[in-house]
């Protein structure tokens, strides 16, 4: 049985992180599914999703492993409005990995802890000591975990072609881990290009992106910064996916859907591993021009359009009918009905 008091901002054993991480990674690959099922995004930008999403299980995964055995340190887990993990446990798995030759210098020999288990187990007939589990877990760790997987907090895409799109004829896309909000965010821009080699602008694009569009600000700010920077580009189309917040147990925050599946798990209604997750989608959208005028030079910009914003609820059937009974207004607030997902056995 895991207890969660809410005035703890800390998963307090090793049995809540792997419930924990068993939640996350389900959820995820849930989502995956229901934004191609839903088409909250086009097939271009479904693969570039999964791509982002991927690396964030794969980062997850490697703090599974991190923490298995580890009596010391806990992982941390934002709490209050995320249901993520916290962005420096990110910045900890590639810290970490820097460092992977010096670590397993200092480790025991595979093969000579290998023997040691077999002999524990099979002769001795003893449990093997958790110290040496965290060994083998640090070994395991250090020996498959990959830096170049890991989610940073800036994650720049490729410029990919759009011949169909009628909002530009290229596309870029980024993810970012807010370091405020601890939640991932996935980015697309649409833009034309009239020279004839975008590469020669690829290097102002990357820089223009990691400046001004690494952190969740209005949408139609980091637009405007972002055009400002790139004279030789038209941005069209700029769309930002906020995953999050992951509504669960372990949450502690004031948000009205969280404070409707604890109230339903205080009561015995839902089960403990009951989940939603919170979805935004903001889109700006390019219009007129005008001239900026400043001491030496004077550009081109362009006008954005006010922020289409989409707020969506994946959840499992009996959470739904939960939130449709306790937190009716805020469903109403969503772009369409809540999206069901499986429920987590």
């Amino acid at each position: 049985m895991i207890t969660t008091p809410l005035d703890s901002a800390i998963l307090n054993s090793k049995e809540q992180y792997v419930f924990y991480h068993k939640m996350v990674d389900f959820v995820l690959k849930e989502l995956i599914v229901s934004v191609q099922q839903e088409q909250l995004c086009t097939q271009q930008e479904l693969l570039v999703f999964k791509q982002y999403s991927d690396l964030l299980l794969y980062s997850i995964e490697a703090m599974r492993i991190k923490y298995m055995y580890d009596e010391e340190d806990n992982m941390k887990v934002d709490l209050t409005d995320s249901g993520f993990p916290n962005y420096l446990e990110f910045r900890y798995l590639y810290n970490d990995l820097e460092l992977r030759n010096q670590y397993l210098d200092k480790l025991t020999d595979t093969d000579t802890l290998k023997e040691e288990f077999l002999d524990t187990l099979l002769r001795k007939k003893q449990s093997v000591k958790r110290s040496r589990l965290f060994q083998a877990a640090s070994i395991l760790y250090y020996q498959t975990v990959d830096q170049r997987y890991i989610f940073n907090r800036f994650v720049q895409g490729k410029i990919l072609e759009t011949p169909n799109n009628k909002n530009g004829n290229l596309m870029i896309s980024w993810s970012f881990y807010d370091v405020s909000k601890n939640r991932p965010y996935i980015c697309f821009m649409y833009f034309n290009y009239d020279g004839k080699r975008i590469n020669d602008e690829k290097g102002k694009i990357y820089q223009a992106l990691k400046e001004s569009a690494d952190r969740e600000m209005p949408l139609d700010t980091m637009a405007y910064n972002i055009d400002r920077k790139l004279p030789n580009i038209q941005p069209k189309h700029i769309k930002r996916i906020d995953l999050g917040p992951f509504h669960n147990v372990f949450a502690k925050d004031e948000n009205e859907i969280t404070h409707a599946i604890l109230g339903g798990i205080a009561r015995k209604e839902i089960p403990l591993e009951s989940y939603a997750l919170s979805l935004k989608i903001d889109e700006v959208f390019s219009g007129e021009t005008f001239k900026e005028v400043g001491f030496f030079s004077k550009q081109t910009m362009q006008k954005w359009s006010e922020p289409i914003k989409q707020k969506y609820v994946l959840a499992p059937h009996r959470i739904i009918q939960l939130l449709h009974n306790r937190a009716p207004e805020v469903l109403h607030k969503l772009a369409r009905e809540p999206i069901e997902l499986a429920s987590l056995e």
